[in-house]
């Protein structure tokens, strides 16, 4: 089976998607990304997928199978999934499939840094978030509502079915830590807490009996 040098990006995994259904240009690849809202679960710019169907081609992913024209617009080339793309596209996503990812949101890194910040803005700023979380959850459901009622089936639009239900857990999750901070459930340092080695991580465990014993 074909193995690609370096893992396919999200981008580029998105590319190949789109091309086990036709040959196609870059362009019409950006029009129907942005027609399928592609772009809530992948950074699209126009520059870095003409950059990411480039790389594809030099790795042997994708080949260049002829060019178009309309009007007097400039010649558009014409891109089509090799076997080798094929294969690799199907390999990573079954690994993707199966292995939770290392990812690093924002978020958590945040919250790791509340108890620098004042109580009471942090509370505003969550709050905050919690109007927007409410209104992309919103916007999301029309969607979904849109598509379920024109009957696609499920299978095609999954992803953004769990990319609904996770934010929904986050508002879930931001509400109840605001009832935490606001009743007392979660009390606010007064001071910095001196950290108990016992309880590093980064000593893998190691206590001050067990430094003293060595």
């Amino acid at each position: 089976m074909a193995r690609s040098a370096v893992p396919l990006t999200p981008l580029a995994m998105a590319v190949v998607e789109l091309l086990h259904e036709r040959d196609m240009h870059p362009y019409e690849m950006t029009q129907l990304m942005r027609e399928r809202r592609v772009d809530y679960r992948v950074k699209l710019r126009a520059g870095s997928l003409y950059h990411t169907v480039e790389r594809l081609e030099a790795q042997g992913m994708i080949e260049v199978v002829g060019t178009q024209r309309q009007g007097r617009r400039p010649e558009r080339t014409v891109y089509a999934l090799t076997e080798s793309g094929r294969d690799v596209f199907v390999e990573q996503a079954r690994a993707m499939l199966a292995t939770p990812a290392q990812e690093y949101p924002q978020y958590p890194v945040a919250l790791s840094a509340a108890n620098e910040l004042d109580r009471a803005e942090v509370l505003e700023q969550l709050r905050m978030r919690v109007v927007d979380l409410r209104a992309r959850i919103a916007a999301e459901q029309v969607v979904l509502d849109h598509l379920s009622a024109e009957r696609l089936p499920r299978m095609y639009w999954i992803e953004y079915d769990y990319m609904h239900h996770q934010r929904q857990s986050e508002l879930d999750w931001t509400e109840r830590l605001i009832e935490d901070l606001d009743s007392g459930r979660i009390s606010w340092p007064d001071a910095k807490p001196d950290p108990m080695p016992e309880l590093s991580v980064v000593d893998g465990g190691r206590g001050r009996d067990d430094d003293k014993a060595s």
